[in-house]
């Protein structure tokens, strides 16, 4: 029975608060694991124009995960500054902001962003991410120009 003693019930803002950590201390494969087998991550406005990047399954984001964390882009800070519960209790929007420093060229940002999660069972199933593409551009390209 979810809330007993046995099966402590996980909010939303818990799971949030977990994946902050995770992001923050680099552990992409505790990254990997809150995430549901089948979970789908999907940034809306990242790719070619119009076409959302989609990465499907546990294993497809841990290997993203990585590749993320390896790289010289590191995120030090990640706030949840609002966070809405819709009509699904599943589903919760989050505002974001995170800072971050591209460390090969010492670029710092703050960037915000909103994110569309469907969370069952203290597993994050969908992640979809709504972030201004100009600074994932901006920031793609100071990392790879410093790799």
């Amino acid at each position: 029975m979810k809330g007993s003693a046995d099966m402590p019930t996980t909010t939303p803002a818990d799971v949030l608060a977990r994946r902050s950590q995770l992001i923050l201390s680099g552990d992409a494969d505790g990254l990997a694991d809150l995430f549901a087998p089948d979970a789908v991550m999907e940034f809306c406005f990242h790719g070619p124009p119009g076409t959302p990047v989609r990465i499907a399954g546990r294993e497809a984001i841990r290997e993203y995960s990585q590749q993320v964390m390896a790289s010289s882009l590191r995120i030090e800070e990640l706030e949840v500054t609002e966070l809405y519960q819709t009509q699904d209790p599943s589903v919760v929007v989050a505002e974001m902001r995170a800072k971050a420093t591209v460390t090969a060229t010492g670029r710092s940002l703050t960037a915000t962003s909103i994110q569309v999660l469907r969370i069952q069972d203290g597993r994050i199933a969908l992640f979809r991410d709504f972030a201004d593409p100009r600074v994932f551009q901006e920031l793609m390209e100071d990392a790879r120009a410093g790799s």
